[in-house]
């Protein structure tokens, strides 16, 4: 597909978030509970780094990223807009693709805002730059992750909060798998750990770039194009 085209796609549906107060209420909760856990640790025991923040932060996407995409295609057909966008001259995946691309958008610019955070603990003490840059990286290519869960779901009822308990429980489950590795028979603890977000968000936490976590979060991310309406098109 052309930029031409789907640069408008791209535009409405940034559009429909920012003409409603709903991402914007949604991101400064996000927000004010990150910064909460970040400013905590930092005035109580002089404690000067991010991983309050990036320990709290794949629990509250579970939450945050089904609540920005949840109104995706439950709202499209709930309004009935869902059939003048299948007669324009686009693809199913094209569809698809523009609002990942949007919530992806969404997503990197409530993170930005939290760029405060290592640039205060940089001011007060020695911050590792690669090991941010690999944090950040680590939260959006989760995110992305939970946004193609969060399309799955929004395909499957008419119901927002339907839409949003689905993509839910699959991000849930991953944040879970990453935390059971105790509990679990040895011979399954690899497979939990890679299923997991845990062990992927950690790596990158520690700058460390392997092709294993990037597939994982490419072929996560891929999973949105199973949804059964959209991702044959």
């Amino acid at each position: 597909m052309s930029d031409s085209r789907l640069c408008p796609l791209v535009r409405k549906e940034l559009n429909a978030y920012f003409d409603s107060p709903a991402a914007y209420i949604i991101s400064v909760v996000f927000l004010l509970i990150t910064g909460y856990f970040f400013a905590q640790p930092l005035f109580l025991r002089n404690q000067a780094d991010i991983g309050s923040f990036t320990d709290l932060a794949p629990l509250l996407l579970t939450f945050f990223v089904p609540a920005i995409t949840m109104r995706h295609f439950s709202e499209e057909y709930k309004s009935g807009t869902i059939e003048i966008l299948m007669t324009l001259p686009v693809r199913d995946r094209d569809i698809l693709l523009s609002k990942f691309l949007a919530s992806g958008a969404l997503l990197a610019a409530t993170l930005a805002f939290t760029a405060v955070y290592p640039v205060s603990v940089a001011l007060l003490g020695k911050a590792d730059l690669g090991a941010v840059a690999g944090a950040y990286a680590g939260l959006w290519l989760s995110g992305m992750l939970l946004v193609s869960a969060g399309l799955f779901g929004s395909t499957l009822s008419r119901n927002q909060v339907v839409a949003f308990i689905i993509a839910f429980l699959i991000g849930f489950s991953l944040f879970l798998l990453g935390k059971v590795g105790a509990f679990v028979p040895v011979w399954l603890t690899p497979y939990t750990e890679f299923l997991g977000l845990d062990a992927h968000l950690a790596n990158l936490s520690r700058g460390v770039v392997d092709t294993r976590d990037l597939m994982y979060y490419a072929t996560g991310s891929a999973f949105s194009c199973s949804c059964p309406r959209f991702g044959c098109g």
